[in-house]
């Protein structure tokens, strides 16, 4: 008979896991690197015995005894009651829930010791549902660490697996090397010393410097975390320098008689504008522009605040890779910002001979077999459409740029897939994504790190600054007394809603009751039914030729109020639309709001944004709401608007898909770790330079797989 070795036996079968075990990969706990970075939620000082006659009520306490009473109580609920005698006093353990097994650990004559709220009350001191474990043994020498856990994973077993990881975890690190690891000249906490201190702090800590994460153990964790996005940001930057992309230069043609031919592209789209570029639109034309010509792929993020004139930029850049025989592509999120991109660039690059396509999910399949005719041909120089740009069936004869607007709407793959269309697998397009909603600087310098950043800072003359009102709900007639007005000066109007359906939760007042109002309202209030009186309603899930319709009448002035959803936050252009009301106003993100009053004030007529809330069974706005509101009134100015967003809300508002669902960064903060920040951008370079083995281990250590998100 052969022995079969049990670990053969052992890998032929799948394995089963235990509860715990499968609650541990839900936590993404799998290597110990992973539980050693598991830090605890708060912690519970079991260092001391104290006696119940030191303890007030309130007090949360360990105390240690006899069981001198244990009965369980079936009157009412059933519950367990236990008296504790420790000598000095007495105190009752409550417990509604409880096991056999836990009656035999609190039985009569048992000393046990106990922790928890100690409360006053008729039958004396009282803890709830306390802790407690058999007395004997030396009590903890630190603070005992509450991990966030999940159903099915007690503490008990999450503390040994974190206490097994931080053995097993790979903790060396580079704190010695050429004293990088110090701020103001101070060393930091070295990374083990840190951990083990974070995770079994001494009893006579300060918990505020844990709390608030100021204790030197935090800033090292902290440093070590922003030092891995740097170096990451770092990599995927030397990783795009050895790609190669085509170079986009101007062809110069010599024609019979051996003159050069016509002017540039670009320059004949200049001079057919009908206004001038600003210095911030020059400026940052001219950095596309130097990178095009460079034979590495571009990774540029243009921002600039909304209506200060991205789109131009964006079709002077389509331009340059034209005129150098390429192809251009433009995605944006939305059909309606696609197709005000695409009627701008038709008025002016058709004019210059440039075939311009458009591509969408919601084409007739006769119409986009001839859009797909024309990119494979190479005939249509720019391609504008939504997400229906990347599917498989596009095929790019000589795809150089690649442009994506409102880039953080995008998911990575999307992303990744457009910049996979050049269909020679030795280049890659060049990239520019742009974006309405300003990147506050430590944002900029921590997410977008590897990003180019051009940023359009002046606004374009002629455009005026919107007046902004918070007003409640109650004031509604006051709000519809001011469209009239408005109407009757010969302007337009939005009213923006933040859903389409009644939900019980919410109970909101959807886009088409207020249609019907509006509607009502104020066809009553006309002598006679003209076009400032049409009211239209605008959604998502109407058909597209009916939204087109829809958008067409308001865009022509046809229409006199557009009641929509935030379908209309962005790519909406009508110069004579002067007041913007946004209903429910409490229930949008800050940058959201800033997006929809750029919808109005892009005409001469002075145009305001009242933001009405909702005063409903809750008067008082929450904390956040007011903060979202008070921003708005004060200020116009995107960047401020962004600075602030990111106080209240974090970075992901900012981040969208780039961190795929997960915060790249968990224990650093951007507003209050600048300092730490700054050390990380200066550190990154050396580290990736000298150390190039120990930088890439520490990369693995905290993003893994992450990293990859920070590329796209």
């Amino acid at each position: 008979m052969i022995a079969v070795p049990l670990n053969n036996i052992q890998a032929s079968k799948p394995q089963l896991l235990s509860a715990p075990q499968k609650a541990l990969r839900k936590l993404g706990l799998l290597h110990p690197i992973d539980f050693a970075l598991h830090l605890p939620l708060r912690y519970e000082d079991e260092t001391s015995i104290v006696l119940l006659r030191d303890v007030h009520e309130g007090d949360t306490a360990q105390i240690e005894g006899v069981v001198t009473a244990c009965e369980v109580r079936q009157s009412g609920q059933r519950q367990l009651l236990v008296t504790l005698d420790d000598g000095s006093d007495t105190c009752l353990l409550r417990f509604f829930t409880f096991y056999p097994s836990q009656q035999k650990t609190l039985a009569v004559g048992k000393r046990i010791r106990s922790r928890g709220e100690v409360r006053g009350g008729f039958l004396g001191l009282t803890m709830m549902h306390p802790a407690f474990q058999a007395a004997g043994g030396p009590l903890p020498v630190a603070l005992t660490p509450v991990y966030p856990t999940v159903a099915g994973l007690p503490q008990a077993y999450l503390r040994r697996s974190v206490q097994n990881g931080l053995a097993q975890a790979n903790l060396a690190d580079a704190t010695e090397l050429e004293n990088l690891y110090q701020i103001d000249q101070r060393p930091m906490w070295a990374l083990r010393e840190s951990l083990l201190f974070l995770h079994y702090p001494a009893p006579d800590v300060a918990l505020v410097t844990l709390e608030d994460r100021s204790h030197p153990a935090w800033q090292r964790l902290k440093a070590e975390e922003l030092l891995a996005q740097q170096l990451s940001q770092l990599q995927a930057r030397h990783e795009r320098a050895v790609l190669k992309a085509p170079v986009l230069k101007a062809i110069v043609v010599k024609s019979a008689g051996g003159l050069d031919s016509p002017l540039p592209l670009p320059q004949r789209l200049l001079s057919a504008l009908s206004f001038e570029l600003t210095q911030a639109q020059r400026r940052v034309c001219a950095e596309i522009a130097h990178d095009l010509k460079r034979p590495v792929p571009m990774h540029r993020l243009l921002q600039g605040d909304v209506g200060s004139g991205k789109t131009v930029v964006a079709a002077l850049a389509a331009a340059i890779c034209m005129d150098a025989g390429w192809q251009c592509a433009l995605m944006a999120p939305t059909e309606i910002l696609a197709e005000q991109h695409f009627r701008k660039l038709i008025s002016w690059l058709e004019p210059l001979g440039i075939r311009t396509v458009w591509l969408t999910g919601s084409q007739k399949a006769k119409e986009r077999r001839e859009m797909l005719a024309l990119i494979a041909s190479g005939e249509a120089g720019l391609v504008v459409g939504t997400h229906a740009v990347i599917q498989d069936k596009v095929v790019f004869k000589n795809l150089a740029l690649a442009i994506i607007d409102e880039q953080h709407r995008f998911g990575v793959a999307q992303r990744l897939a457009l910049r996979s269309k050049l269909g020679d697998v030795s280049q890659e397009p060049h990239l520019l994504m742009m974006t309405a909603t300003p990147i506050p600087r430590t944002l900029a310098m921590s997410y977008y790190a590897d990003l180019d950043v051009s940023t359009i800072d002046e606004m374009p003359p002629g455009r005026t600054p919107v007046v902004t009102k918070v007003v409640s709900d109650t004031r509604r007639d006051e709000v519809i007394a001011r469209i009239r007005l408005q109407l009757a000066q010969g302007r337009q109007v939005y009213w923006v809603c933040p859903l389409i359906e009644e939900s019980e939760a919410l109970d909101l007042r959807n886009a088409t009751e207020t249609h019907a109002q509006l509607s009502m309202v104020l066809r009553g209030a006309q002598a006679q039914v003209d076009a400032s009186a049409t009211v239209g309603l605008l959604h998502s899930r109407m058909p597209t030729a009916e939204k087109k319709a829809v958008m067409n009448l308001f865009t022509s002035g046809q229409m006199g109020v557009l009641v929509s959803t935030t379908v209309i936050e962005v790519g909406v252009d009508v110069p004579n639309a002067a007041l913007m009301v946004i209903e429910h106003a409490e229930r949008f993100g800050l940058s959201q709001l800033h997006q929809l009053r750029g919808r109005v004030g892009r005409g001469a007529a002075a145009s305001a944004c009242v933001l009405v809330y909702s005063t409903g069974d809750a008067p008082r706005l929450s904390e956040t709401a007011r903060a979202r509101l008070k921003a708005m009134m004060e200020s116009n100015d995107g960047f401020e608007i962004a600075r602030r967003d990111l106080e209240i809300r974090g970075p992901g508002e900012f981040m969208g898909s780039r961190q795929s669902g997960a915060a790249l960064l968990r224990f650093a903060d951007l507003a209050t770790d600048s300092v730490l920040l700054e050390w990380a951008r200066r550190v990154a370079p050396l580290l990736l330079e000298r150390y190039p083995a120990l930088a890439q281990q520490h990369i693995d250590r905290w993003l893994g797989g992450k990293a990859e998100y920070l590329k796209a």
